[in-house]
């Protein structure tokens, strides 16, 4: 009887088992274990704000917390109405993302539709360089700049230090994130869209705005989330151009105290641990990851709505 081999090609592979490849079994370890220390920081997070929380709401009352228009914690008598640094908070967000979106934006159709590879080579790096400037220079930036000549040019008053130059600011550094996320998504929709509004006589404004834009619109909402979430953490700036005066107002000219920058002073304050006026800190930083987490889980339900497949 004869006896059977495993088939060879001359010159060519072995069809028998391979060697064990260790090398991707320890880069799928990384992952997995890059992919666990995510989870598990997540899970940290959530530990670390959930007893204090709890504890906060066992003594003051939730209906007080959202609905009062009186915040001052670290008064005497103290009140624990958050309204007036959740408003001051959204306030100084939206400054930033009017001035965000459309800067942001409009780089991001520059570099993907207009600039040509050298210059976008350039422009590029450049533009992330901004993303890396630390947010104190910003907010000294906002403060020592920014209000001087809002103050100069503005025709109503300015406090010294208010949310409009906070947000203004703010929004000048999360346009990286606008723009470079958005150009990605831009870059990733296939020329053969561009080649065919070309052919139809269409103009390059026409086919950056009606064809490219509309095809990325994922890429981009989720740019635009992105930024709005960094927005609205954002602490050094609104520590230091922002203020600290905790008042329920939505005027942009005011002193405001945002969740951010309440939870930076007063966790750098002589604030007792354990007492009352330190569990505020865990009350106000879980209400913060829970706005930042539904905006992203928004994002995500709007991303996969609006997400194009292309081959």
């Amino acid at each position: 009887m004869a006896s059977t081999s495993k088939a060879t090609v001359p010159g060519g592979p072995s069809l028998g088992r391979s060697r064990p490849r260790y090398g991707e079994l320890i880069i799928k370890v990384i992952l997995v274990l890059a992919a666990v220390v995510s989870v598990a920081t997540t899970i940290g997070i959530v530990a670390a704000l959930l007893e204090p929380t709890i504890e906060f709401f066992g003594t003051v009352s939730v209906v007080e917390f959202f609905t009062s228009i009186e915040w001052g914690p670290l008064f005497n008598p103290p009140s624990f109405g958050v309204l007036p640094i959740v408003v001051a908070t959204l306030l100084v967000t939206i400054i930033a993302m009017i001035v965000a979106i459309p800067l942001g934006l409009a780089a991001a159709i520059y570099l993907s539709e207009y600039a040509k590879p050298r210059v976008r080579k350039v422009i590029k790096p450049v533009l992330e360089v901004l993303a890396g400037i630390p947010t104190v220079v910003f907010g000294f930036f906002a403060l020592t700049f920014v209000t001087p000549l809002l103050r100069d040019f503005l025709p109503f008053t300015l406090d010294y230090r208010n949310a409009l130059s906070g947000g203004l600011v703010v929004g000048v550094m999360i346009i990286p994130t606008v723009a470079s996320l958005a150009e990605d998504a831009m870059s990733a929709v296939p020329n053969s869209l561009r080649e065919g509004a070309y052919a139809l006589a269409s103009s390059r404004m026409i086919v950056s705005l009606r064809v490219v834009l509309p095809a990325a619109l994922s890429g981009i909402i989720a740019a635009v989330i992105l930024a709005f979430s960094r927005a609205i953490g954002e602490t050094m700036i609104v520590v230091i151009a922002t203020g600290g005066r905790s008042i329920f107002t939505f005027s942009p000219a005011r002193e405001m105290d945002t969740m951010a920058s309440f939870i930076a002073r007063a966790g750098s304050g002589d604030v007792p641990v354990g007492s009352i006026e330190y569990k505020t800190i865990f009350a106000v930083g879980a209400l913060l990851f829970v706005m930042t987490f539904l905006m992203n889980y928004v994002s995500a339900k709007v991303v996969r709505r609006y997400r194009e497949a292309y081959e």
